[in-house]
């Protein structure tokens, strides 16, 4: 399918090219993914100035850590990074420590939290990364949070349904992250970059929750609440929930005439190729791929792929060098 670009693309192209700082050519390939042709025939196109941001972004952050310390920059762990944000006493630090190994702090008045702390949540053979974060409200929002929220791979946006103050709650926040172009909620593509992010429905079993929770479900139909108490509730269903949002699969290696090493997968991006499997593995390996031995999603156990086979969760793979 052509991609049928438009002048406005190319002129941010052209900008790209004459870019001559890392700032500058993130500013250039934003402008170009928001006039660039929406349809299946950009699709790749799309990907790869998404790609490009995201590395222009890294190497700024890598730059940024030798230049000083920063008390909100989170270093990125595990199979991804999933940062809660929420108004206070809404019970982000309690949910942090049933659902991680994270030692964090709990207490009844506000603004414990101070600075985000981050513990790691088991999932099958792989962990994944929560970040608690300071209380986030419209009057003292600390400086450097948003840019921890929009450095995330998934947002959990915390409400406390059991009081009366949870549509305050929710709307505070919402508008908070959506002003400062973390999330879209409204899916007409005014944020460039937006963060993915889930509505927790927290402290569902306590009293009232359960009502006001219907509350919240009338006035915001266009949300998906998900019911959740550190006491147990949800958590199992949050986990999976979380694995799928992060959209990531796992890819296990295998050496020839060896077993697979099934306790230690590598985490892809959901679409990732063999290609890009091998790159993970050893950062040369991608030049001398010929093929690889797929067992999982291939038609049959050990079928030799192609470099550019599109592998699935769960896959083992033997590379062809």
């Amino acid at each position: 399918m052509p991609a049928n670009l438009t002048p406005q693309y190319y002129e941010a192209e052209e900008k790209y090219r004459r870019a001559s700082t890392p700032e500058e050519r993130i500013s250039a390939l934003e402008e170009m993914l928001k006039v660039i042709p929406k349809h299946k025939g950009t699709e790749k196109l799309q990907g790869d100035i998404k790609k490009r941001i995201a590395r222009f972004k890294e190497e700024g952050k890598k730059k940024k850590s030798t230049k000083g310390y920063d008390p909100f920059g989170v270093e990125k762990q595990g199979a991804g990074q999933v940062v809660l944000a929420g108004y206070p006493n809404t019970g982000k630090s309690s949910l942090v420590g049933a659902l991680s190994m994270a030692k964090v702090k709990v207490a009844e008045y506000p603004f414990t939290t101070a600075l985000p702390m981050s513990g790691m949540m088991p999932y099958k053979d792989t962990f994944i990364q929560l970040v608690d974060t300071p209380p986030c409200v419209e009057e003292n929002i600390p400086s450097g949070l948003i840019g921890t929220f929009k450095e995330a791979d998934l947002l959990l946006i915390i409400v406390d349904v059991s009081t009366a103050e949870c549509l305050e709650q929710l709307e505070g926040i919402v508008n908070i992250l959506q002003e400062r172009e973390v999330i879209d909620l409204y899916g007409n593509e005014e944020v460039l970059t937006p963060i993915p992010f889930l509505i927790l429905a927290n402290k569902i079993d306590n009293p009232d929750a359960e009502e006001n929770l219907e509350v919240l479900q009338d006035l915001w139909p266009e949300l998906e609440f998900i019911k959740v108490s550190s006491e147990g509730v949800g958590l199992e269903g949050l986990k999976n929930k979380i694995f799928e949002m992060l959209d990531i699969i796992r890819v296990y290696g295998k050496a020839a005439d060896r077993e697979a090493d099934m306790d230690r997968p590598f985490i892809l991006k959901r679409g990732g190729t063999v290609l890009d499997f091998a790159e993970q593995v050893h950062r040369d390996f991608p030049n001398k791929l010929k093929s690889a031995l797929v067992w999982g999603s291939s038609k049959f156990d050990g079928q030799a792929v192609a470099r550019e086979y599109i592998l699935e969760d769960g896959d083992i793979v033997e590379l062809q060098l």
